[in-house]
């Protein structure tokens, strides 16, 4: 509002500066004009001298003295000094002068008859009078600016809220932000300016959402993941510190394997958190039928300790197809593990061939109690032990690695997991 004002005040002062001199210039002219008219009619209408003769002046305007003199400087009649003043006498050269002095406006002209100059006639004012109007003039002039000054203090505090409002209300929204809301957006408002920086903190606030979401999504995933593996490790070494020495060979090949699938477990999540497949973690690929083996060797003897069954059949068509085997084992432990869960009876893992993607089925003969949309959704549990975490991992990992997974059918449940047939390596010859 300050610089609105100060800007409003300096085009003020900018103009009127010379319309106040402009004002005194023209009454001034206005007031000599005046004056040589009052002469020159008095000029006109007064006859020749005649010596010793009276001489009458015309009517004149009040406060305007007129008076008529002769070759000699002698006032012969009207108002006006006695004796002609230098003015009046530059005027019996025959031409009409104007000047001032003290504090009046004079006006001269020659009085003439023929070709012959025989007087001059002087009409004069006082400057007090027009310094009045141009007083007066100046005061009203004054007036219309201060009228103008605060019409613009009325708008420029007006256009200051207008342009607050929008900046409080987005340094309101940054404070909620920096408070921790992260849910908090600013408004748009009327200022393309203000517009443009709103979006670009709402887009920043976005992305620090997803990324933090990002962070904290990869330490539940990481959780849930290791979690499987250890158990696995850490029975398989309490078997071997309680068995006999026979026993012990196996146990500990068996934890090695489990070490092995920690690793690869803690690679992919790591690739997982990077969004896409990083330089130090590769995205490898296997034959599907190797990859489905190894994870139903790896979880044979959980479900044989449950006292189920867990069954694979590969088609003979999809058995040389190749898939990521990292992300293809990650997601399968996370069906495996649900199904293990929450599932009932015989676990069936088939691998077929769909065009040019390999689809692989993970079927129990229970029923998952939400509806597909549900299921996958962070946070939704099948069970109070879950964790809602599993089923919404392997769906990232299956996206990530340009697959997708779904829920087939709900009575028996079953997943379909499929991923894009990877190339074969390339041959050495």
């Amino acid at each position: 509002m300050r610089v609105a004002v100060i800007a409003v005040l300096v085009a003020l002062i900018l103009l009127a500066t010379p319309l106040a001199l402009g004002i005194q210039t023209a009454f001034f002219a206005d007031e000599r004009d005046e004056l040589e008219r009052a002469a020159l009619a008095a000029a006109v209408h007064v006859p020749p001298f005649v010596v010793g003769g009276h001489v009458e002046l015309p009517a004149h305007q009040r406060g305007i003295d007129v008076g008529a003199y002769d070759l000699s400087g002698r006032l012969r009649d009207g108002s006006g000094p006695g004796k002609a003043d230098a003015i009046t006498r530059e005027a019996q050269k025959g031409v009409l002068v104007r000047g001032r002095g003290d504090h009046q406006l004079v006006v001269a002209v020659p009085l003439s008859t023929g070709k012959q100059v025989i007087g001059t006639v002087r009409a004069s004012s006082g400057t007090a009078g027009v310094w009045r109007r141009i007083v007066l003039a100046w005061l009203g002039l004054a007036g219309l600016a201060l009228v103008a000054l605060a019409t613009a203090v009325v708008v420029a505090r007006r256009q200051a809220r207008t342009l607050s409002a929008p900046l409080e209300a987005l340094s309101a929204k940054a404070g909620a932000v920096a408070g921790g809301d992260l849910t908090a957006r600013a408004e748009g408002s009327a200022i393309a300016e203000i517009d443009q920086v709103a979006r670009t903190q709402n887009t920043m606030v976005e992305h620090l959402t997803r990324w933090l979401e990002h962070e904290r999504h990869f330490t539940s995933n990481a959780s849930h993941q290791l979690r499987t593996p250890l158990a696995g490790l850490q029975l398989g070494l309490e078997a071997a510190a309680a068995g006999p020495d026979a026993d012990q060979r196996a146990a500990v090949t068996e934890a090695l394997e489990q070490a092995r699938h920690l690793q690869r477990t803690v690679d992919e999540v790591l690739r997982l958190a990077r969004a896409t497949p990083g330089p130090g973690v590769p995205m490898t690929a296997r034959p599907a039928a190797e990859v489905v083996e190894g994870v139903e060797r790896r979880w044979h003897g959980a479900f044989a300790a449950e006292g189920r069954r867990l069954d694979l059949d590969a088609e003979p068509e999809g058995e040389g197809l190749r898939i990521p085997d990292r992300t293809a084992e990650q997601i399968l432990d996370v069906l495996l593990d649900n199904a293990l869960r929450h599932g009932r009876g015989a676990v069936r893992i088939t691998v077929r061939e769909t065009g040019d993607v390999t689809a692989v089925d993970v079927s129990d003969e229970g029923s998952p109690p939400l509806d597909q949309r549900t299921l996958f959704r962070r946070g939704a549990t099948t069970s109070p032990a879950g964790r809602g975490i599993g089923l919404t991992l392997a769906r990232e990992l299956a996206e990530t690695a340009g697959g997708r997974l779904t829920l087939a059918r709900s009575r028996p449940t079953t997943f379909t997991l499929l991923l894009p047939a990877a190339e074969p390596p390339p041959s050495h010859g």
